[in-house]
């Protein structure tokens, strides 16, 4: 099986050297762009199976740079996790928005950055399977029998509750933003607030019970189902 091919578009030298050293027993192949601009000529031209996306680049930002790769039909289930020392809300909400998976500020773990990596590949490995049955933990759902089972106790969700809930575990370790997360159910011309979201996902917890808490908010961003 040949190795995952990395893009890191990331102009910090310091960092591309902590990240080759933090990433050598990973097994990947890593490519290193300093600007948007490679990045873009380097994915036209080469296999890449996730981009670790800086904002603050030289020439196009990495805002400009995400929106220039989502508007190719061929990338739009490529991974790409924004990694930057830009961590306002307004900067994270508009990163996710545009497209980007994930979304980590800086300074962080390697280690962190390395297990969101991971968690994004197996995403992209999954996305094309049709999957009826999902098992997190004590929780499991059936998508096909429309049934969620806490310890093999049948839980009585509504369709709203139930479609959300399908696709946070769908999609693991991901952060759906409030739109996002409606979006994937509904469609995107669905009418929602943001408070009526959150609605939901309280009653979807408190059903949950002891497993309601794998449910989280990222404050300011949205939520995702977390597993580890």
């Amino acid at each position: 099986m040949s190795p995952e091919h990395i893009l890191i578009i990331e102009d910090d030298f310091e960092i591309q050297e902590m990240l080759k050293y933090a990433f050598s027993q990973e097994g990947w192949k890593l490519i290193f762009v300093e600007t948007g601009e490679e990045g873009l000529e380097h994915l036209r031209k080469g296999k890449v199976d996730c981009v670790i996306l800086d904002i603050m680049l030289p020439g196009i930002n990495g805002l400009k740079t995400l929106k220039k790769i989502r508007a190719d039909e061929s990338f739009l289930d490529l991974p790409i996790i924004m990694c930057t020392a830009r961590g306002e809300e307004t900067d994270i909400v508009t990163g996710l928005e545009l497209g980007a998976d994930d979304y980590v500020v800086k300074p962080y773990s390697p280690k962190v950055l390395a297990a969101r990596i991971r968690a994004s590949l197996r995403r992209k490995e999954t996305a094309g399977e049709n999957k009826t049955f999902l098992r997190h933990g004590k929780l499991s759902l059936d998508i096909e029998k429309h049934a969620v089972f806490l310890e093999e106790e049948p839980l009585d969700l509504f369709a709203t509750e139930f479609a959300i809930l399908a696709t946070l575990m769908g999609s693991p370790d991901i952060v759906f933003t409030r739109q996002k997360l409606i979006a994937a159910i509904r469609g995107p011309d669905y009418p929602v607030t943001d408070r009526s979201v959150d609605v939901q996902i309280l009653g979807l917890r408190k059903k949950l019970k002891s497993c309601g808490e794998m449910i989280q908010t990222v404050r300011g961003v949205g939520y995702r189902f977390k597993t580890q």
